[in-house]
Formats: structure tokens, C-alpha cells, sequence
């Protein structure tokens, strides 16, 4: 009777393949989760006290279509900023903390200063309050400990120690109610929003007509992000806000007798950000609001490289070929940081014409070629270019003797002088007189001097 047996065998086979696909999937999804169920062990967890202590550090953030979890989320984060903001000291509190700090000073005292040994400044912690609480540690006194033979510190020092501190955790909760996604972190529309509702507390820029607000806020914003967002993410954490100068100077405007200098050179400042954008009208000779490559040749001294000029368009965001003004702002702090890595940065992504994320012979002659043309049509004797390449590649020592990458160039110090050499004409020809410039500056300077001297 084997073939009986055989027969059967035959045919179970035969319904099995005739199953659907779905069928053998569930059939699958059901003996994975019979045996996964088994090797979790569920039940043997149940009776371990660790198992049920471990928090949960994962919360998916609410869709855009989930408004009621959106506006929940959104109110509980605004009551824990104002909870922290209350436990931050006010100006009050301040104000205590100074008549303590100077009721328990230590004599004698350092010129003008006052001190406070550790004992006193204990004292001052029992009674200037719970708030304080977080100031006055031992390695808060040992940080401010300086060379006081009688290990004190200076109550001045420690009082502005604690003011920067409440200033930053102010200017914290202030950029965090900016945040929308709730994460640390301010794209540019929340850097914009935060900006433009400043305006309105910064003296030095009252004379702002509300029209210019919007252009103010473009070129205040396009500085943090240059600097901050070198990798262009579109978001910028606020901690390298906190960290980085700018915010200082653009708080530094609530000065109200601010020097003239100093607004010159503060890129935040009303007669900084009308430079900037009266330099990008007069560039703009058809006034369409955009400029095309022979607009912004003629930047600056009109020196820079038509090869340069090309890459800029190339490798920048343009619209039917020509620059908004966003893009411009780019552009003027990259020629005018050229010293600072994330200007070299920029500047490397041009000249890596082969996209090899090195220079190398090749590129360096791409840009130099230009230069000696340049040289030509002024009527000079163009330079050799092995000759330039040499002193290039003896300025910045690379690793690879053969190859130049961004970070041989930051760590060279020598970036400006090199991208000013292979950009611009004027640059190139500042770098090759330098000697003769120098001695006309000293002759000059020794002659101011000669003159005070009579």
C-alpha cells in the first residue's frame, strides 16, 4: 500500500502550495510572536522591582495633525519656563545680594576693591536666601580664587560671576520660548521671530524705519547662521547661541550712548546692516532686487576673478542665475571673516573645483590662471605659477605634500592670505608688495611719531 501512502503524501503537498501568500504570513506572524513572547519571558520579569523602575526616555513628538496633544505640549512647556524663570533672582534680590556681599566684606581691602573670605561668604549664603543657594559652593570660591595672600575673592568678580549667570539663564528661557519643536535647538523663522520682537527693546535701533525691519532681521539672522550652521542643517543649537559673542553684541544696542566706533563695528548695528544693504542697491544696477555675476564683480575694489565669479554662481543658490540678497549676505561675510574657519569653509567648497575635497595642483592653477590674465590685461608681467604654488604649499605644510584640505588650511593660519592670492588681483598684489606696504608703514608711523615728538 505505498503508493496509497505516496497518493496522499501527493496531495497534501498540493493543497499546501495552494495556500495564499497572506495565509503563510499570518501563519508566520503568529509562530514569531509565539516564540518571541516565549524568550522575552514576560512573567519572569514581573516579580524583578528594577524591571518597573526604569523610566521611559523615549516620547514621540505629536503630528501636525494632532492639534490637542500640539497645544498640550506647547502650554506645559511654557509653564516649565515660567517655573524656572521664577526661580531665577530679580533685580530685587540683586540688590540684597550686593548690601550682604558688601555688609559681610573681609578688610583690608585691594585698591578699590572688596573682599570676602570663605567663612564670610558662608555667611552671606545662610542668609541671602534659597535662590543663592546654587552661587555660593566651595568651587565657586575656588574658581574666583585668584592670589590673595589672605584667600579671599573679589566681591565685585563673584557679584558679576553671579549677573552673567542669571543673564544667561534669562536669555536661555527667552530664546527656549522660541523653540517650537521643543528640542534645544532655533531654526531660522524662530531666530527671525526673536529678532524682530527685540527691535523694539534696542535704543540704538530706533531710527530703523519699519520697512527696513525685515532686511534688519535677514542680515541680523544670516550671521548666527553662517557662523553657527556651518553644515547648513537650517537649525542652530541655542547653548552655541549662549556660548558665542554674538548675542552680545547685538544686546550691547540697548546701550544708549554706545560710541560711534563701536556701532561701526558691530555687525548688529543700524549703521552696519544700512551699509551692507546700501552696498547690495548700488550693485544692483538694473534694480530687479537681485544681482547677476556682473553686478557683484563689481564688489569691493572690482578685483575679484571672473573663474572665482563663476564658481560663486555655480556653487551658491541663485535664482534664473542671479543672487538674492540672502545669498549676498553670505557671500560679504565670507570675504569680510576671511580669517575665521567657517569663511575658509566657503571658500574651499569654490576653489575644490574637482569636488575632491582637497586642492591640488590642478585647482590652485584653475584659479591662478585667472589671476595672470588679470595681470595682462593691466599691463603687468604675469608671475610664474610654479612659483606661487610653491610659496602656497610652503605657507600651509600639508599632510599630504601633494594635497591641500580645508583643515591643513584652517591649521596653517595662512587661509586668507592664500584664498586672497587665487580670488582677487588686488589681494594677490597686496600679498606680493607686502614687503614694500610694510615699509611704507613703518616710514609713515615713524613719522607721526617724529611730529608729536616736535
Amino acid at each position: 500500500m505505498d503508493w496509497v501512502q505516496s497518493l496522499k503524501d501527493y496531495n497534501a503537498t498540493k493543497e499546501e502550495s495552494k495556500k495564499t501568500e497572506s495565509e503563510k504570513q499570518a501563519e508566520e506572524m503568529e509562530t514569531f510572536t509565539k516564540l518571541y513572547t516565549e524568550m522575552k519571558g514576560s512573567d519572569k520579569n514581573k516579580g524583578d522591582k528594577t524591571f518597573s523602575a526604569i523610566p521611559r526616555f523615549y516620547y514621540k513628538l505629536p503630528s501636525e495633525d494632532e492639534v490637542l496633544l500640539q497645544k498640550l505640549r506647547e502650554e506645559s512647556r511654557a509653564v516649565f519656563l515660567q517655573r524656572r524663570s521664577r526661580e531665577l533672582l530679580d533685580n530685587e534680590e540683586l540688590q540684597n545680594l550686593w548690601f550682604l556681599l558688601d555688609k559681610h566684606h573681609t578688610p583690608p581691602m585691594v585698591g578699590e576693591d572688596q573682599m570676602i573670605n570663605y567663612e564670610h561668604f558662608l555667611k552671606v549664603a545662610g542668609e541671602a536666601g534659597a535662590k543663592c543657594k546654587p552661587f555660593f559652593t566651595a568651587t565657586v570660591f575656588a574658581k574666583l580664587l585668584q592670589t590673595d595672600p589672605y584667600g579671599r575673592i573679589s566681591i565685585m568678580q563673584f557679584f558679576n560671576y553671579v549677573m552673567r549667570k542669571v543673564w544667561l539663564h534669562q536669555t536661555r528661557i527667552g530664546l527656549s520660548l522660541y523653540d517650537v519643536a521643543g528640542q534645544g535647538y532655533l531654526k531660522e523663522s524662530d531666530l527671525e521671530n526673536y529678532i524682530l520682537e527685540l527691535i523694539p527693546t534696542l535704543p540704538q535701533l530706533d531710527g530703523l524705519e519699519k520697512s527696513f525691519y525685515s532686511f534688519y532681521v535677514c542680515t541680523a539672522v544670516r550671521k548666527f547662521f553662517f557662523f553657527l550652521d556651518p553644515m547648513r542643517t537650517g537649525k542652530i543649537k541655542i547653548q552655541d547661541i549662549l556660548a558665542c559673542s554674538f548675542l552680545d553684541d547685538l544686546l550691547e544696542l540697548r546701550d544708549e550712548e554706545l560710541p560711534k566706533d563701536a556701532q561701526e563695528s558691530n555687525w548688529f548695528s543700524a549703521p552696519s546692516a544700512l551699509r551692507v544693504y546700501g552696498q547690495y542697491l548700488n550693485l544692483d544696477k538694473d534694480h530687479n532686487g537681485m544681482l547677476s555675476k556682473g553686478e557683484l564683480a563689481r564688489y569691493g575694489t572690482g578685483t575679484l576673478t571672473d573663474v572665482f565669479l563663476d564658481r560663486v554662481f555655480q556653487e551658491c543658490l541663485t535664482y534664473d542665475g542671479e543672487m538674492d540678497y540672502k545669498t549676498y549676505l553670505d557671500f560679504v561675510l565670507a570675504m569680510e571673516n576671511r580669517k575665521e574657519p567657517q569663511a575658509l569653509q566657503y571658500f574651499f567648497r569654490l576653489l575644490d573645483v574637482q569636488s575632491r575635497s582637497y586642492l591640488n595642483v590642478f585647482a590652485l592653477n584653475y584659479f591662478f590662471r585667472a589671476i595672470q590674465e588679470q595681470m595682462k590685461q593691466h599691463g603687468q608681467e604675469p608671475v610664474s605659477f610654479a612659483d606661487v604654488k610653491d610659496e602656497i604649499f610652503d605657507m600651509v605644510k600639508p599632510a599630504d605634500p601633494l594635497k591641500i584640505t580645508l583643515q591643513d588650511l584652517i591649521n596653517s593660519n595662512h587661509g586668507e592670505t592664500i584664498v586672497s592670492i587665487l580670488i582677487d588681483l588686488n589681494g594677490f598684489w597686496t600679498y606680493e608688495n607686502r614687503e614694500v606696504l610694510m615699509a611704507e608703514n613703518n616710514s609713515s608711523s615713524g613719522d607721526g611719531q617724529d611730529d608729536q615728538d616736535m
